[in-house]
């Protein structure tokens, strides 16, 4: 099993934080929101890991993230020459994918869930696609599944104005190689990007075997920048582990969770739950 995590694009919805950068590289609690996604798939037994970068922040994403040893992954980097679509990134990643399934994951999104029950799944049922699901207020502003009472999805659409369910994709979805002949048959649509939905839509047309699945953690898209911040709280809140390993002098007072990073120093301070310092 092999895995793709776009890190493209343009970050325009967070500027100016990513005016000079990549969004996929913007810290939560400290930490790159790319990393996040990596140490999923590594948690889930997945470590042959390709990341799709652009021409205006792949240098950086590679040089922050490295050839993938300290997450105990090999990373390759996979370059799209423009922002065409999810499924044209796929089309473009096909060289390294080969014939083998694999994990799509979008790098700039932060999901609480563990990844080992959909990949048990999927593999142990021989799907041709699994696509996570979460229950949304909004759903006019997600792409939205219609599946029947047995997970099989019916049908996926884009931002609809009517929306048929509350059940938004999160940005993460499990292929096997039957995706790139889906690819091979559709076209740009109408923002003139191939679509990952028009593909998976394709499977389903064709009767191949598409379910989906809804995760019980959060999900947050971090491509705006209220997200952004309510990720940072919710990061805090429940994955901090609190830890000190720099210096904290006598007169100073650590109270609850927090994380105190290797060459920090703390002098004559009080710091109270829920704080990470690099």
């Amino acid at each position: 099993m092999k895995a793709i995590i776009l890190s493209g694009g343009r970050g325009t919805r967070l500027r100016p934080l990513t005016y000079t950068g990549a969004k996929q590289l913007v810290p939560v609690a400290n930490k790159p929101i790319l990393w996040y996604g990596v140490e999923d798939l590594v948690a889930a037994g997945i470590t042959d890991i390709g990341i799709i970068i652009s021409p205006e922040t792949g240098a950086e994403v590679k040089a922050k993230t490295g050839d993938g040893e300290r997450f105990g992954a090999q990373i390759s980097y996979i370059l799209q020459e423009e922002p065409a679509g999810l499924a044209h990134a796929v089309k473009v990643a096909q060289p390294f994918l080969q014939d083998s399934p694999f994990v799509m994951y979008l790098g700039d999104h932060l999901v609480q869930s563990d990844l080992n029950a959909f990949l048990d799944e999927f593999k142990t049922k021989h799907l041709d696609a699994l696509t996570l699901l979460c229950e949304v207020p909004n759903p006019t502003a997600f792409g939205v599944a219609v599946m029947d009472d047995r997970g099989r999805v019916l049908k996926l659409v884009e931002k609809p104005k009517l929306p048929p369910s509350n059940l938004a994709l999160v940005g993460i979805y499990l292929f096997d190689a039957t995706i790139h002949q889906a690819i091979a048959q559709i076209q740009p649509s109408a923002r003139g990007e191939l679509e990952i939905t028009d593909a998976i839509q394709y499977l389903i047309d064709q009767d191949r075997r598409v379910e989906a699945r809804k995760i019980q953690g959060w999900w947050l898209d971090t491509g705006k920048k209220d997200v952004l911040l309510e990720a940072n709280r919710v990061i805090l809140d429940t994955c901090l582990v609190g830890e000190i390993r720099g210096e904290v002098d006598d007169t100073s007072q650590i109270i609850g969770r927090v994380s105190i990073g290797a060459g920090s120093t703390i002098k004559k301070s009080t710091i109270r739950v829920k704080v990470a310092i690099g």
